[in-house]
């Protein structure tokens, strides 16, 4: 049996999904695909088309198609081993899953689930659900391994701290009281960190000097985090080097925050926070008191650049300048409070050929056509002729 994780209702991810499938969030410890492959050691995607050549789906005669935005657990799995060819599973009108031989839901029989199902119903979902997913993916990862050793110039608290191969820790503070600890291969823990679970950074990652940590907080694989962080998720190949909080957010990949970048992760009268919806194209209502920053792939922003509580910025952004700027920053914007311009494909590709090559990687066609992409379905929103 063939396993295909779908897309849905990819504007509701926005500007997350502009870049990657739903699959390919990072939500706790693992994506929500390589959560999948605990479970099925093969799983390929169906997204949108211009997204193919980098995420390729695979279709066989026999095909199980799962929901991107449903996180796996042991009980569903059950379910999906029960159902035949020819079965669709739902629950409370949400597809989780169906069997055919190719993407169409007509004529399938119907199935109620009876499991708890856990969904990525809205993009701040990442960092709120991001506690639990850090201890489930923990679990997964850990189970009947041991943890390399720690050196005696670490402070610790509490037993769920796993160090993989290769990562160094170093006169730090670990507290795994209220949740668990995983530093990935080669990641590196700089001296004077305090680091309160659940937290998870991904393989060669970088803490900085003095970083202090709330959890549920995750980084990335490749990632460099410094300052203040609380409740949020970084995908991964992103920085955040410096001093500065950053709180209840989510930052894509190949995103560099300047030095003292700071955002609001509470209004100042306590209010719910409502935040920019690209299905509706207009401010949602979260129901959230705590909710900061979601930036899109290859963003970046200057110094002391402030974010205000709720802001969404898209792909490929340019922000700087004193003030704070407007709470939806669009796609491939430059500029800050004072006036935004364009951010012209050009200059977005020779930046990105740089930063690729930082990491030893390389910018390709395929990297391209992606922006160029994403650069012609976001230009609405730029008020660009």
């Amino acid at each position: 049996m063939n396993i295909i994780l779908f897309d849905s209702n990819r504007e509701n991810y926005y500007p997350l999904s502009y870049t990657r499938p739903i699959s390919d969030f990072r939500i706790g410890i693992l994506t929500i695909k390589e959560k999948w492959e605990k479970y099925y050691k093969s799983v390929s995607v169906q997204t949108a088309d211009y997204l193919s050549a980098k995420f390729p789906l695979k279709i066989e005669k026999d095909n199980l198609w799962i929901n991107a935005k449903i996180l796996p657990c042991s009980a569903l799995i059950t379910e999906l081993k029960s159902l035949r060819v020819g079965e669709l599973l739902e629950k409370d009108g949400e597809i989780l899953a169906f069997r055919s031989a190719v993407f169409d839901t007509k004529k399938l029989n119907k199935i109620n689930s009876y499991v708890a199902v856990d969904v990525l119903g809205n993009i701040w979902d990442i960092f709120s659900d991001n506690d639990r997913e850090i201890k489930r993916d923990f679990a997964l990862l850990t189970k009947k391994r041991k943890s390399q050793p720690l050196e005696e110039s670490n402070t610790l608290l509490g037993t769920e701290i796993f160090i993989e191969k290769g990562a160094k820790v170093s006169c730090s503070i670990l507290n795994a009281e209220n949740g668990p600890i995983y530093i990935g291969k080669k990641a590196e823990v700089m001296e004077g960190s305090i680091i309160r679970g659940p937290f998870s950074m991904g393989e060669n990652a970088v803490l900085k000097m003095g970083a202090k940590i709330y959890g549920a907080t995750t980084l990335g694989p490749y990632c460099k985090v410094g300052g203040e962080v609380n409740n949020s998720v970084f995908f991964g190949y992103s920085s955040k080097a410096h001093d500065g909080f950053l709180g209840n957010a989510v930052i894509g990949e190949w995103c560099n925050l300047g030095a003292d970048t700071n955002n609001s992760n509470l209004k100042n009268n306590y209010a719910q926070v409502k935040l920019w919806n690209y299905k509706t194209e207009s401010f949602k209502q979260t129901d959230l008191q705590f909710c900061g920053l979601i930036m899109g792939d290859h963003s970046k922003c200057g110094i002391n650049t402030m974010f205000n509580t709720g802001t969404i910025v898209g792909v490929s952004a340019n922000v700087f300048g004193s003030g704070f700027p407007r709470n939806f920053i669009p796609s491939f914007s430059w500029g800050g409070p004072a006036g935004f311009s364009v951010y012209k494909l050009p200059k977005v590709f020779d930046v990105a050929d740089k930063v690729f090559a930082r990491r030893k990687l390389t910018f390709d066609t395929v990297e391209q056509n992606i922006l160029s992409e994403v650069y012609t379905l976001t230009k609405r929103y730029r008020n660009e002729q």
